[in-house]
């Protein structure tokens, strides 16, 4: 995952991407999960930008706090 900060509050998702032997493993899923987290520990908003973190967030209305 990459990801760049938009000021102080907001971090910008941009790009996640998992081994192609690693697909269907849930491992991208994860790498939003522990986005979040750290979003959440350090007072932060989500901007996903990327098509998957976007469709993650999408499904998972448990994580939008912090977008």
């Amino acid at each position: 995952m990459t990801y760049s900060k938009a000021g102080t509050e907001r971090i910008i998702i941009d790009h996640t991407e998992v081994a192609d032997e690693s697909r269907g493993e849930g491992l991208g899923k994860k790498l939003v999960y522990e986005a979040v987290e750290y979003a959440r520990k350090n007072n932060l908003k989500i901007l996903p930008l990327c098509p998957f973190a976007r469709s993650v967030f999408s499904k998972n209305s448990e994580i939008r706090d912090v977008t």
